[in-house]
Order: C-alpha cells, then structure tokens, then sequence
C-alpha cells in the first residue's frame, strides 16, 4: 500500500454540535423538561450572555457549570471541534446576532458546521398568554392617562357595548369577529379587577382583590355547581345539570325569593322570560297578570316562549334582523 492511498483513508474529525435551549417564560423558571436536563448535564459547556437569566440559579443548583460570555458563531463552531456539544442559553428576546451569524456560517459552505439544534426546553400551558394579559394591563393602568383614571362606574357602558357586540358577532356566524369581541369582553373583566386592586382601604372600607381572585372564586363555584364532574353526583341529562346548579346555588345565596339576584336592568323581554323561569323551576304557583295595554302581552308571549325552551329576546332579535333586511330591499339598498 502507498503513501497516497493511506493518506485518502483518513477519517474526517466530528463536528459537534449547537444547542440553542429556549424556555417560556410564563413557565416558573427551572421547570425544564427532562430532555434539557439531559442536555445541560452532558454537555461540555453551557453558555449565557444574560447574567439575570431566570434559570441561572436553578441551572447552578442542580450542578450544571454555566459560563457568562456572549459568543459569537466563529467561536461557537471553534468550541464544537472534535464533538464537543455547546448549549446557548438565550435571553427572552433571544440573541438575533449570533443566530444570523451560524445561518452566514452555514450557508457560506467554507466551514464544516456542527449539527444545530432549537431544543424547547419548557412550552406554554393552556392560557399562559393571559398571563401577559395582566401583565399588559398593569402597565397599561400605571403608564396611560386615559386608562389610569377609569372607574368601575365608568366603564359600565362599554362592558354592556361589548357584550351585544359578542353577541352580534355570533348572530352574523363571523368567527374573526367572535374571536375580537371575546376579547373585549374579557378585557373588560381583566380591566376591573385591576381597578379592584387599589381600592382596598379606602374611606368606603372596601376590600382589594385581584384577577386571581376572581379566577379563584370562579373556579371554587364550577367545581360546587358540578358535583356530577366533581364529586360522587350524577347527570344523565342537561336536567339533570341543572338541577344540581339551581340546588347548589339555592344553598349558596339563601335568597328568600326566586327573583332575587335578578338585574331588572336587563331587556324587557329577557327580564320578563327570566322571571317566567324562576317562577317555573322554583315551583312558585303563580298565575300571570292581566292588565290592559301591550306589555301586558308581551309578557304572557315571553312567559310562554320561556316554557317552550325559546329565548324570547333572541328570537325577536333574530324576527328584526329579517324585518331590517326587508327595509333595506325596499329601499333598493345592498344586504349586508
């Protein structure tokens, strides 16, 4: 065998490999998945520009050796010669500079570039982005001079807009608009619990809550309301369901009347159908009253809708609907 040919068979030194090790952070820090603390504990160099990354202190407590510098992607490629592995721990906002400089390295073909890896290493919970609702809403309550200055009785007019806009949206079937107006509604929520925030202490002797709090208190009165989900009840029928609400909720205000806790600020169809309803599921024998004039009908028509199993208010919104369709070819005007 000559000198050339054993020359040629000389195998090609590895290349390594680059972990970019991404977390979210509406997850605690240090609650990685397992395949990033794998990652992190056999690697041969862990490395962070951000000396106040959330998971430094988590990383150093399970013994994983992080060193602060910020490498550029020459250094990186040096590092990873002969096999070596380097995971990058990025900031939130993530570190644009070295990324373009591996995709120059890479798309260069002068270079023979370790392997590149995005390991997730934690990923958003179901409803993690309302945690940077509240967070928005902090800042935005602190910082602007409209918002900043909003009371609870100030903003009623837009949660009732808000919610016949919801309303609206799901009449027309437009799901782009389902999705804004719901949250607007929920804008409106988050919107006065921060309000309710500061309100502790003041001369009115009112108590301070939160979001928190009112997630809490919702989730405690879905979990008391469905004992057929939560506890040893059953339900065979939506009934069923109902009853085991209307009885835990009969237990839980001791009204002394079926029409208590009823806004008779509502529509007037939707009030005398709610009222109808209560008199009906409470077992209140109650006959309707007469009287001369045309509330006195719609009354006796929305008590027997409610009967039927239709929302009266609805099903008038949905009659003036076509009746505005109607106008509007009358007049030769385009449907909406």
């Amino acid at each position: 065998m000559n000198d050339t040919s054993a020359s040629a068979a000389a195998p090609a030194e590895p290349t390594g490999r680059i972990v970019l090790l991404t977390a979210s952070h509406r997850v605690a820090p240090g609650l990685l998945s397992w395949p990033a603390w794998q990652t992190l504990h056999a690697a041969d160099r862990v490395v962070c520009a951000d000396p106040g990354h959330p998971q430094l202190p988590y990383l150093r407590e399970a013994g994983v050796e992080v060193v602060q510098e910020s490498p550029d992607a020459h250094a990186l490629v040096e590092e990873c010669a002969g096999g070596r592995t380097v995971v990058v721990l990025p900031s939130g906002e993530g570190d644009q500079r070295l990324t373009d400089g591996l995709a120059r390295l890479a798309g260069s073909g002068r270079v023979a570039m370790p392997d590149l890896e995005l390991l997730p290493g934690s990923y958003d919970l179901p409803g993690a982005r309302l945690l940077d609702l509240v967070q928005v809403m902090d800042r935005v309550r602190r910082e602007c001079p409209w918002t900043s200055r909003q009371t609870h009785e100030g903003l009623v007019k837009y949660a009732i807009e808000e919610a016949y806009e919801l309303v609206e949206a799901i009449e027309d079937g437009d799901r782009d608009a389902l999705r804004e107006e719901l949250g607007d509604v929920l804008l409106q929520v988050v919107f006065h619990a921060r309000i309710a925030e500061e309100e502790g202490g003041g001369e009115d002797g009112a108590e301070a809550f939160s979001v928190d709090d009112v997630a809490g208190d919702l989730v405690d009165k879905l979990i008391r309301r469905h004992p057929h989900v939560f506890g040893d009840a059953t339900a065979e029928s939506p009934e069923d369901v109902s009853a085991h609400w209307q009885a835990t909720k009969a237990v839980e205000k001791q009204r002394d009347s079926v029409t208590d806790g009823i806004p008779l600020g509502q529509p007037g169809l939707a009030l005398a159908a709610k009222l109808a309803g209560r008199a009906r599921t409470g077992g209140v024998a109650v006959e309707l009253p007469r009287g001369e004039g045309i509330g006195y009908e719609l009354l006796e028509l929305a008590a027997r809708a409610e009967a039927s199993g239709t929302d009266p208010e609805t099903a008038l919104r949905a009659a003036a609907r076509v009746y505005r369709d109607a106008i509007r070819a009358a007049e030769g005007v385009a449907a909406e």
